[in-house]
């Protein structure tokens, strides 16, 4: 099969295409004939040599694709609810920039209704998480505000539209005006562009001074200090990434008066039966929202699989305004 690998740690040039022999699916597993092959943060932190896979799992980058099912036991499709040669999206740990690619059959999901491979290939990494974090870990609640730090980002939309069909006012940061409006017309309520303004003191004026009862933050560092102070009694921080830096201070005064919560998740090395339960409340509450037309994917770039290293490009300038995806 062709692949494509990362020939030394370094920049978006060590990325490139190869030959593999296609893996085969062992127990639990199902074999995907991958058509596209979402593009995320971590791929790029892998990339530099910063995200190791975990034991056993391909070095090749890439954690989400859709395709069609190619090979599986029988009990293994039956748990998976699909037959060989349905068109599936799939969670992986790795592995996805490739023709081929195995998925433990729990994270494997039909691709909804009206969708194609191309667009569902953007959903599992971002999906997954948001409801994760936003909806698993924070119990974000209908009537709540959630504030989402980068807001264009392919989880910024994905958290947008999946908290407004929960009924919820949603605040995001980005870094520029055009960014700030793209996240509007996707269903956000206020844009914060956080180069010109200070969102503690907008989250603060836009929520009559409640502040939010959710944060998504993807930048830690300092952000987090200032997440507290604009955090509602009883509010929830869901640390998903680290771009800002990995040293945090806060008052934790402020913390105790408020009574919040600051956590923080990573997707990657979980159980596949932890990730099989998330994929089921994927399916049964937000594969119908995606049907229905009331969540969709945005998509802000398509390339060949062979030009990785231009959508890694793309990845880093943070110009794109959704996600990216690779074509086979």
């Amino acid at each position: 099969m062709r692949a494509i690998e990362i020939t030394t740690p370094g920049g978006p040039e060590v990325l490139q295409p190869c030959e593999r022999p296609a893996p085969d699916p062992k127990a639990g597993e199902l074999l995907i004939a991958v058509q596209a092959s979402g593009v995320n943060r971590p791929d790029v932190l892998q990339r530099k040599g910063l995200y190791p896979m975990p034991p056993g799992v391909s070095d090749l980058p890439g954690l989400e694709i859709a395709g069609t099912v190619a090979a599986g036991a029988p009990e293994d499709l039956a748990a998976a609810g699909v037959a060989i040669g349905d068109l599936v999206c799939a969670l992986v740990a790795g592995g996805g920039y490739a023709e081929f690619c195995v998925a433990p059959a729990g994270q494997v999901l039909p691709v909804p209704k009206g969708l194609t491979a191309l667009q569902a290939a953007s959903l599992p990494e971002t999906f997954f998480t948001v409801w994760q974090n936003v909806f698993h870990i924070a119990r974000l609640q209908a009537g709540e505000t959630l504030l989402v730090q980068g807001g264009s980002s392919g989880i910024g939309v994905t958290a947008i539209q999946l908290a407004k069909a929960w009924g919820c006012q949603v605040i995001v940061t980005a870094g520029n005006d055009e960014k700030c409006a793209a996240c509007v017309a996707l269903g956000a309520d206020h844009g914060i562009n956080y180069k010109t303004q200070d969102f503690v003191a907008e989250v603060k004026r836009l929520t009559g001074g409640r502040g939010a009862d959710v944060v998504l933050d993807m930048v830690a560092g300092d952000y987090v200090g200032r997440e507290v102070e604009c955090l509602a009694e009883d509010g929830r921080i869901a640390i998903i990434a680290v771009q800002g830096g990995t040293k945090s201070g806060f008052d934790a005064g402020l913390v105790l008066r408020k009574r919040a919560a600051i956590t923080g998740s990573t997707l990657r090395p979980r159980t596949v039966a932890y990730k099989t339960a998330l994929a089921k409340g994927l399916r049964q509450q937000v594969w119908p929202l995606i049907e229905a037309g009331r969540v969709k994917p945005v998509i802000h770039q398509v390339f060949p699989a062979a030009k990785a290293a231009d959508a890694h490009a793309l990845m880093e300038s943070s110009t794109h305004v959704g996600k990216i995806v690779l074509t086979w």
